[in-house]
């Protein structure tokens, strides 16, 4: 009980501390730095051999970067541990002075590894003017919700998330950062059609890593034989990763891993133990009405 209220007061204190702050772009809710240099991600120019990772928030991103990194190094682990994640695959709207994704993937020598959370409709038109590979990985609405709700707590880049009760709104107006999920999904799921974008999902990825990172290694042309896949599997593991002072994000001033670590869970299904009975009917028939035009589909739960 005592640490339950020591961890509620240190959550107060982080809270009265300098909070990031949002604007929109084209009615899209993003961190005021993306927001601010706006015209200059717009404007960035894409390579043709740019590889792009992109998700909703909380849905595999960083997960996603160490599969790919792992398979374009052929499976050696220690040169995946090189640098932390945000230093190998830049992250292009993260705005925060004097550090800059933007700057950071232009002085970045080619063949580059980009990430974003940006919806389609925001994506610097270079990348389809190049005809770039894309990487999407998305996860199902309730657990990306949950998981976002405990990274807005922790990371102080975004501003205060108020309550659980609170943020279950937002997410549902889809007036968080980034937008609406069903937004986000559906318009990367329809530009699959159209582009080179290999379209993952979280839940089969944690079903079956054997054959998700098959998919990515093929889709990035790479031919690694079953001993080196299985040990991309291993170096993978949420587990190894949670672990790996490279990929935890630990070296992240801006995080407070005592409120919740940047890796908390990893599971499918967890949105189970914050979902009231009411929340789970309300949230099932806003998802049936906004998911009704499109063939994309989610598993809730293993």
């Amino acid at each position: 009980m005592f640490q339950e209220k020591e961890k509620e007061t240190m959550e107060q204190e982080w809270n009265l501390m300098q909070r990031g702050k949002v604007s929109q772009v084209k009615g899209v809710v993003l961190l005021k730095g993306a927001c601010d240099y706006w015209n200059e991600i717009w404007d960035f120019q894409a390579k043709p051999d740019d590889i792009l990772i992109s998700s909703y928030p909380k849905s595999g991103t960083t997960w996603l970067q160490e599969i790919v990194d792992m398979i374009q190094n052929n499976g050696d682990a220690e040169k995946t541990r090189r640098a932390p994640t945000e230093i190998r695959n830049p992250f292009l709207e993260k705005i925060r002075l004097p550090y800059s994704g933007l700057d950071q993937a232009n002085k970045m020598p080619s063949p580059r590894v980009i990430k974003t959370h940006l919806p389609v409709q925001l994506l610097p038109p270079s990348f389809w003017e190049k005809n770039c590979k894309m990487i999407y990985v998305a996860r199902n609405a309730k657990d990306t919700m949950v998981s976002f709700f405990h990274f807005h707590r922790m990371d102080k880049i975004f501003p205060d998330a108020g309550s659980w009760e609170e943020y279950f709104e937002t997410f549902l107006e889809g007036k968080g950062v980034w937008g609406s999920w069903y937004d986000h999904v559906k318009g990367w799921w329809k530009a699959k059609d159209t582009n080179p974008i290999l379209y993952l999902f979280y839940e089969d990825i944690k079903k079956n890593p054997k054959c998700e990172i098959g998919k990515v290694m093929k889709f990035l042309g790479k031919n690694l034989d079953e001993k080196v896949l299985d040990k991309i599997i291993y170096y993978t593991s949420f587990n190894v990763m949670k672990k790996n002072p490279m990929s935890n994000y630990t070296y992240d001033s801006s995080m407070n891993h005592s409120i919740s670590p940047f890796m908390r869970k990893g599971v499918v299904g967890d949105w189970k133990n914050h979902f009231t009975v009411a929340q789970n009917e309300r949230f099932n028939e806003d998802y049936k009405e906004k998911m009704a035009d499109t063939t994309l589909s989610f598993s809730m739960e293993y």
